[in-house]
């Protein structure tokens, strides 16, 4: 864990709860048909989140910066813009996802539960040091091992899940196609790309390099050391989202529950087909 950082929560705060909704919907409609699309995905999000990693390291600013660095003001403000309304609405579907899942583990109301949460964020935010929030974040990533051990309570037929985890399944069906392209947008998502070198530049930053000098360039190690990490961060992010689907399908699609539309729903689902305990692991997911 020591030399692992922006990258390791960036790949776990892509398996956001909107996220992770996104992939119970897949497991349980399509069954064990959208595993392959995991290992595929993999290189893609480890190239795009290294070379976002490379240019706050290397330009010792965040993305933002870079574009209004070298592109007009209307660029800036319109990306800008779109990032502001996507992060909004993502914050808030996660917040009360959040909120959602805390009600099935603690019986109160799910309104207290979305302001007390979001006191907390955000009160953490403020008041929190950046070292204190990234060892809280660090840590937070292995609940998200829930799910794995939730696939695995689940016994799926593995001989089936190994094939279709290398062999594709290709259907030209409206609602496939459109799964496939939910998955591809919650999986690499554009708001991930400003994190990654923001939280780089914030790195530098802990380490002391407080002038844009100082931050500028990156040595061959420092780009070695950012890529572990990075390739660490996306592999557990695509781990993570491999056994959400694999947990939904192997109960959810497989006792004829194919219409369930949250992670929440997910989990209350599970409890009289896998037992309290996967259903529990879920929610703590």
């Amino acid at each position: 864990m020591l030399i692992l950082g922006p990258g390791l929560i960036t790949g776990a705060s892509d398996d956001d709860p909107s996220g992770i909704g996104t992939y119970t919907i897949a497991g349980a409609a399509f069954g064990f048909a959208t595993l392959w699309i995991a290992p595929l995905t993999l290189p893609l999000m480890a190239a795009v989140q290294f070379i976002c990693a490379k240019i706050g390291m290397v330009s010792g600013m965040g993305l933002a910066a870079v574009l209004r660095e070298h592109y007009s003001r209307w660029v800036i403000y319109f990306a800008i813009s779109l990032l502001i309304i996507a992060n909004t609405i993502n914050a808030g579907t996660d917040i009360g996802a959040i909120a959602a899942a805390i009600n099935l583990l603690a019986p109160i109301p799910t309104v207290l539960l979305v302001i007390l949460v979001s006191i907390v964020i955000v009160t953490l935010q403020i008041w929190g040091s950046y070292k204190l929030i990234v060892r809280i974040f660090k840590w937070l990533t292995l609940s998200l091992f829930a799910y794995i051990l939730a696939a695995f309570l689940a016994r799926p037929h593995w001989g089936q899940v190994l094939k279709s985890t290398f062999v594709p399944t290709i259907r030209f069906d409206h609602e496939y196609l459109m799964m496939l392209l939910a998955i591809l947008g919650t999986t690499i998502s554009p708001y991930l790309f400003f994190w990654q070198s923001s939280l780089e530049v914030e790195e530098e930053l802990r380490m002391g390099r407080s002038t844009l000098r100082e931050r500028e360039g990156a040595t061959d190690r420092e780009l070695r050391i950012a890529e572990i990490d990075v390739d660490a961060g996306m592999f557990f992010a695509n781990l993570v989202f491999y056994f959400v689907i694999l947990a939904s399908a192997a109960t959810l699609h497989a006792a004829g529950k194919t219409s369930v539309q949250t992670a929440t729903e997910a989990a209350q689902a599970l409890l009289p087909l896998s037992g309290r305990i996967a259903s529990i692991l879920f929610s703590l997911g």
